[in-house]
């Protein structure tokens, strides 16, 4: 799913552009396209680390689990700023799924990793907790369904009341985003709602 990103990334550049606007220069520059000459495409094993699909962040997301026990989670398994124990779902547009994050919960539970590699930020010695508390809180955060003023109040307050660093927490996943990307889920289940009423109304008339 990645393969055709590396080689032509402006689609990718064009979508990070509408979240990071102005900032995305200098948090990223220039997306060079790498030939396709030099693209392999590998299967769910590669440098025999186990690879699987890991959806809920957004959809193209995998992680790898390495023969020593070490799962690299990416942002499926969640934002924790070491040593805090605090963790955090990033949700930002436009991919997130709760039912597919639970799913790859599931999925990297099931597997029994050792310790997780998260890239925000290092390495967690204690999956268990860590993906238990993720399972939670991204469950309690897609069910709050508010303004965006409101939900981002209650956030910052969950910050400084259950992390050491809020400020951190906040550079590494902004909550506007967050919101952003929660807004847009909650919109297409409306949307699928909406349609689904519409469908049984038409057959109830017939």
């Amino acid at each position: 799913m990645g393969a055709p990103h590396l080689v032509d990334p402006l689609r990718l550049e064009r979508s990070a552009r509408r979240l990071y606007g102005d900032a995305f220069d200098e948090l990223w520059g220039e997306l060079a396209p790498i030939p396709e000459r030099n693209v392999r495409l590998l299967g769910d094993r590669a440098l025999d680390l186990d690879v699987f699909p890991s959806p809920g962040h957004a959809n193209h997301h995998v992680c790898y689990h390495a023969p020593d026990g070490t799962l690299y989670a990416g942002d499926a398994a969640g934002v924790r700023i070491r040593p805090d124990g605090f963790v955090a779902p990033p949700t930002p547009p436009p991919e997130f799924d709760l039912e597919g994050w639970l799913s790859t919960l599931d999925e990297i539970e099931r597997r029994r990793p050792e310790r997780l590699a998260l890239i925000h930020f290092g390495v967690v010695d204690d999956p268990g907790p860590h993906l238990a508390q993720l399972r939670q809180r991204v469950r309690d955060w897609a069910a709050a369904e508010l303004p965006e003023t409101e939900w981002t109040a209650r956030r910052k307050a969950e910050l400084a009341a259950e992390s050491g660093e809020p400020e951190t927490y906040e550079r590494a996943m902004p909550l506007g985003q967050s919101y952003a990307g929660l807004r847009r889920y909650w919109d297409k289940l409306a949307e699928t709602d909406a349609s689904a009423s519409t469908i049984t109304s038409r057959n109830a008339r017939t």
